[in-house]
């Protein structure tokens, strides 16, 4: 029995990891929001400058999030990963004038995505497609749903294929980072069921 177990474990490891992606397509959009995640913003603003230059909308919405990186030794400071991830969209050809930042989002994709409803209110923006790592589009699309249930909005998820700066869906449970990406993926999900 356990040896069928330590057998089937590698292919229910990958269909968990599987199960945690989704993606639906926007053909076009007002913008494209990308959500904070410190660890991870150079994969989505790759994603999101991608996405910008097929021109799937003509801004690209960050969140600041409020938490410093390290020490940049050009900078002579701790900037912001707001302001790492608006670089790293310039560096790939995203113009300044089409990026926004939305200040104030609060702690945890929940908020994010209930200020990121008030700041498409705010300046009649109807379709969003939104740009994240690829187990948290699950949980990023529920959390847009239900915090603009009542908003007039469209809503859109993509995100970079895992297993380029995130771990493969067949490997990620041999590393420490892989257990932070997707298991704990699945305890955010449960709690975020529960709370919101």
């Amino acid at each position: 029995m356990l040896a069928m177990l330590l057998a089937l474990w590698p292919v229910a490891a990958w269909g968990a990891a599987r199960m945690l992606i989704v993606k639906r397509d926007l053909p076009a959009a007002d913008a494209i929001v990308v959500l904070s995640g410190s660890a991870t913003y150079r994969e989505r603003t790759s994603w999101a400058a991608k996405l910008f230059h097929e021109h799937k909308a003509p801004l690209v919405i960050i969140t600041n999030e409020k938490l410093m990186s390290g020490w940049s030794q050009g900078e002579q400071r701790n900037p912001f990963f707001f302001e790492l991830a608006v670089h790293e969209l310039e560096a790939q050809g995203v113009p300044s004038r089409s990026i926004q930042v939305v200040s104030e989002i609060g702690a945890g994709t929940f908020q994010e995505c209930a200020r990121i409803r008030d700041f498409a209110a705010e300046h009649g923006l109807h379709r969003l497609l939104l740009v994240t790592s690829a187990y948290h589009t699950r949980r990023a699309l529920w959390s847009i749903e239900n915090a603009s249930a009542q908003a007039n909005l469209q809503i859109g998820i993509d995100g970079p294929p895992p297993g380029w700066l995130t771990p493969a869906p067949a490997t990620w449970w041999l590393s420490r980072w892989g257990w932070r990406m997707v298991g704990a993926e699945y305890v955010k999900l449960v709690y975020y069921r529960l709370r919101y």
